[in-house]
């Protein structure tokens, strides 16, 4: 049986994720035991809050060294909203900046606009070379800090993007054996479910 590892290691929205999987028929261990997050078929890595706070607690038990290991080793990782951001090289919050895992160089920072959070549904658009996403379709969106430019990203990387108040926010990368969404799939209803099936049929096939 396929076999997910949902990281825990202190942030996150660790339990809805936990049921939205579990609901596609896959076993899921809730742990930050760095052998069965390295062994299992996929690792998702979510995260709400601070980025600095976040990386503290990743850092606290090698998650950070989990996820370079996993990505060298093309084992599938699944990273949800702060779990995306801190694949990033760093994060500024309130003019402090942070170390990120550095999956992916750029650097997380506050969205420029008037209404913060960025809360609610927004469009994503899939596009040329996308393995998960189809169409055009509405996933839940909950942040105020985001990755805002795709300089940030490796050339063969494949992003997504919305809009919030006229800016142009990465909503999801693809890369290797990462999928990262600033979204929150486990909330976004069927639209987020879909995209959940479809990242567990690529560990099965994987």
């Amino acid at each position: 049986m396929t076999t997910v590892v949902v990281f825990d290691y202190g942030s996150g929205n660790i339990h809805s994720v936990v049921r939205a999987i579990q609901g596609l028929g896959v076993e899921v261990i809730l742990t930050a035991d760095a052998d069965q997050a390295l062994a299992a078929d996929g690792l998702v890595v979510p995260g709400v809050g601070a980025f600095a706070a976040c990386m503290e607690q990743l850092t606290s038990v090698g998650g950070d060294r989990i996820i370079r290991e996993r990505v060298q080793a093309n084992l599938a990782i699944l990273g949800i909203c702060v779990g995306h951001q801190i694949l990033f090289s760093a994060g500024i919050e309130h003019g402090i900046p942070c170390k990120g895992v550095g999956i992916f160089t750029g650097t997380i920072q506050q969205l420029p606009t008037t209404k913060l959070p960025h809360m609610g549904w927004n469009e994503v658009a899939s596009v040329p070379r996308s393995r998960f996403f189809e169409g055009t379709q509405r996933f839940y969106f909950v942040h105020s800090y985001g990755a805002l430019t795709p300089e940030d990203l490796p050339q063969d990387a494949v992003s997504l993007w919305t809009e919030h108040e006229g800016i142009q926010v990465m909503a999801a990368v693809e890369y290797g054996p990462v999928l990262s969404t600033q979204f929150h799939p486990e909330k976004s209803g069927s639209a987020g479910a879909a995209l959940l099936k479809r990242w567990i049929d690529s560990l099965e096939v994987g």
